[in-house]
C-alpha cells in the first residue's frame, strides 16, 4: 500500500465517499458505534466490543494505528482479519481506488484506503454492529462517512494540532462533527471549553446526550491482582464488583463510557444490561500497549502514551499503582510531538529517564530527545542508548540501583510505535 501516510492528512471526505460510493456504501449495511476523542479511543472500542460480543452479537472493529501487524486494525468476532484475506479485500478494492485517484490531484491516502477496505470486509462478513474508532479529528476523518447511531468522545485534549488547531475549542469542533442527527452521543469526561460546544452539537443535530458524571459515570474502584475492580453507574443503573483487568483510574473512566455506549446502542439507554455479562465481558477486556506488563520480577511496562495528556494520566497509574517500586523511564518519541510536555508529566513518577529511538521514520533523533530531556528532569537525570533493547537494558540496571522494598522496573512509552516496538522485544504476540 504505496500511498500517503496517515501522518499526512489532506483533509476531505470527498474521496473516501467516491470508493464508497462504488462499493456499494458498504459502511451503511450496519449500525455503527463511533469512537472520537484524544485519548483512550481504542481501549474503549475494545471494551465495547467485547460486550456486543457477550451480547451475542457478530462484529467488527476498526482501530489506529497499530502496535505491531497492520491486521490489528481490522478485527472480526474479536480476531484480527487473516493476513491473507486482509490481502484478497485490498485486490478486490484496488482497482476502485485507482479509479478515483485518477479523478483527483490529491489520491487516496494510507488510512483512507484502509478505512474502504475495513468497511468493505465488515460488509463482506457480514457483522451485525461495528465499532469504529476516528483516526485523527472527527468532521473530516475518513471514518466518519459513517453515521454512528452512538457517538463516543472521549477525553479532548491538545494534540495535532497542525490540523485540529492549538485550542481546545478548536479541537473540539472537529472532533464533535462525528455527533450526527438523531444519534446518542456519550461524552467522557471534558474540560469546560470542550463540553460546551460537544453539546452545542448535541443540541444543533438534535442527537440524546449522555455525561459521563451525570448520566453515567464510575461509582467506585478499588486496585486488585491484575487491574481493578470498578463499580459503575449505567444509563440505566449500577453494576457493581465489575473485574476490569487494566490498570489505571482512566481505565475505569472509559469502561463506563463504553457500557453507556453499549445501553445507549441496543436498548436507547432505556434498557438494563444483564449484569452478569457485563461482568463476562470486562473481565476478557485486554488493551495491548496501554499500561501493559510485558515482564514481571522485574517489572517491565509498556504505555502508548503520546501527548501530555496521555503522559498525565499513565504517571498518575504509575504513582498509583507502582507507588512503591523504583521505575525508570525509557522514551522514544515523534518529532512531531509536544515532547517536552510529554516529560514533563511523566518525570515526578519516576527515578530517572533513557531516552532512545523507535522504528518510525518520524522518531526524534536521541540527541535531540536528550537535550529536551535534561531541561527537564536535569542532567544527573538523564541517560540515552540506541537502539531501544539496549535503552530497556540500561534503564534496568539504573532502576535496580534505585531498588527500594517495592522491587524495581521500567515503562516504555512516548509513542504508539515505541510500545509496539517494546512488544516485539519481549515477543509479545501482536
Amino acid at each position: 500500500m504505496a500511498r500517503r501516510p496517515e501522518s499526512l492528512v489532506e483533509p476531505s471526505l470527498e474521496r473516501i465517499r467516491e470508493v464508497l460510493d462504488l462499493l456499494g456504501n458498504p459502511q451503511l449495511a450496519y449500525p455503527v458505534v463511533h469512537i472520537g476523542g484524544t485519548n483512550g479511543k481504542t481501549s474503549t472500542a475494545r471494551m465495547v466490543d467485547s460486550l456486543l460480543r457477550e451480547l451475542n452479537l457478530r462484529t467488527g472493529r476498526y482501530t489506529s494505528p497499530h502496535l505491531q501487524s497492520i491486521t490489528e486494525r481490522i478485527v472480526v468476532d474479536g480476531e484480527p482479519i487473516a493476513p491473507e484475506r486482509f490481502a484478497a479485500a485490498y485486490a478486490e478494492i484496488r482497482p476502485y481506488l485507482d479509479l478515483v485517484d485518477s479523478k483527483h490531484d490529491v489520491r487516496l491516502g494510507y488510512f483512507e484506503a484502509l478505512t474502504a477496505l475495513a468497511y468493505a470486509a465488515f460488509a463482506d462478513t457480514p457483522v451485525e454492529a461495528a465499532v469504529v474508532e476516528v483516526g485523527m479529528g472527527g468532521s473530516w476523518d475518513a471514518t466518519n462517512v459513517a453515521d454512528g447511531r452512538v457517538a463516543v468522545v472521549t477525553p479532548i485534549a491538545v494534540d495535532h494540532v497542525e490540523y485540529l488547531g492549538d485550542t481546545i475549542e478548536e479541537i473540539a469542533t472537529e472532533k464533535a462533527g462525528i455527533i450526527k442527527p438523531g444519534s446518542y452521543a456519550v461524552l467522557g469526561p471534558q474540560l469546560p471549553a470542550a463540553a460546551e460546544i460537544l453539546l452545542a452539537r448535541v443540541a444543533e443535530v438534535g442527537a440524546t446526550v449522555a455525561r459521563q458524571g451525570v448520566e453515567f459515570g464510575v461509582r467506585g474502584r478499588e486496585m486488585a491482582v491484575g487491574g481493578q475492580v470498578v463499580g459503575l453507574q449505567g444509563l440505566t443503573g449500577p453494576y457493581d464488583e465489575v473485574f476490569l483487568p487494566l490498570h489505571g483510574e482512566y481505565q475505569a473512566h472509559n469502561a463506563a463510557a463504553a457500557l453507556a455506549a453499549v445501553e445507549a446502542f441496543v436498548g436507547g439507554g432505556r434498557e438494563a444490561l444483564d449484569a452478569d455479562l457485563v461482568r463476562a465481558a470486562f473481565a476478557r477486556v485486554t488493551s495491548p500497549g496501554r499500561l501493559e506488563a510485558l515482564r514481571r520480577g522485574p517489572v517491565v511496562l509498556a504505555d502508548a502514551a503520546h501527548n501530555p495528556a496521555g503522559a498525565a494520566a499513565l504517571a498518575a497509574a504509575l504513582s498509583e499503582e507502582f507507588a512503591g517500586t523504583a521505575l525508570v523511564a525509557v522514551v522514544a518519541a515523534m518529532a512531531d510531538k509536544d515532547v517536552e510536555g510529554i516529560l514533563t508529566e511523566l518525570e515526578p513518577a519516576v527515578e530517572a529517564v533513557v531516552v532512545t529511538e523507535n522504528s518510525s521514520p518520524r522518531t526524534m533523533p536521541v540527541d535531540q530527545l536528550a537535550n529536551i530531556a535534561i531541561d527537564v528532569f536535569g542532567q544527573d537525570r538523564v541517560h540515552q542508548a540506541v537502539p531501544l533493547p539496549e535503552a530497556i537494558d540500561a534503564a534496568l540496571a539504573l532502576a535496580e540501583r534505585e531498588e527500594s522494598l517495592g522491587g524495581y522496573g521500567v515503562v516504555v512509552t512516548g509513542s504508539v510505535v515505541t510500545a509496539g516496538d517494546a512488544r516485539v522485544a519481549y515477543g509479545a504476540p501482536s
